[in-house]
């Protein structure tokens, strides 16, 4: 689909539907909603890009995850939530902190923390400074779990993804990621915005 050519091909998700009863060029009939501003179009070029990024995140994620499964038995997001604990101050977030910083919802994080904290790896308790909030602690087993699993981790980091790119790349996508995240940060991101008491 050209540039200059509104063709009825959306990319929707990366499903592409073509308008039933037009011919090549031509504009969808208007819906049911008169007047509604009208879609602008992927370009070649910007299917292009955003196809490339969104099947190889995908792939990443996936060949992380399992590498990362298969030499610690930790998925992506219990070594994140590990690595957030690492970094505070006496390993110990709120729920709430830990909800914001991994984009989490309120159910996904419980779940996470209650399978991590059957394993020994992190342990809840009330807040000191405000008794309806909850802590979420790493134990001395959770610092030796990561420790074990970080180098392997960052390898399969390296390996797939900063030496494949020029540090030039590696800087545009980092900059790229964040103006995103600052945008779905300014229009409410809907997982950041759910609730997590603590």
């Amino acid at each position: 689909m050209s540039s200059t050519a509104p063709a009825p091909v959306a990319v929707t998700e990366g499903v592409e539907t073509q308008g039933q009863g037009q011919g090549p060029g031509q504009a969808p009939e208007q819906g049911p909603e008169q007047g509604a501003a009208p879609v602008r179009w992927l370009t070649e070029e910007e299917q292009g890009h955003w196809r490339a990024f969104r099947d190889g995140t995908a792939r990443l994620l996936d060949v992380l995850a399992h590498e990362l499964d298969a030499g610690s038995g930790l998925s992506l997001h219990e070594y994140e939530l590990l690595v957030r604990l690492s970094e505070a101050p006496g390993r110990t977030l709120r729920m709430s902190e830990l909800a914001a910083g991994l984009a989490h919802s309120r159910s996904r994080l419980t779940h996470t923390v209650r399978r991590m904290e059957s394993a020994g790896m992190v342990e809840r308790r009330a807040c000191a400074s405000d008794a309806r909030g909850v802590e979420c602690v790493m134990t001395e087993q959770g610092w030796a779990t990561l420790v074990a699993a970080a180098p392997g981790h960052v390898a399969s980091v390296r390996a797939h993804l900063v030496d494949v790119l020029t540090p030039e790349q590696f800087r545009a996508l980092g900059d790229a990621m964040r103006a995103v995240g600052a945008d779905l940060d300014r229009i409410g991101c809907p997982v950041r915005a759910t609730h997590v008491g603590g």
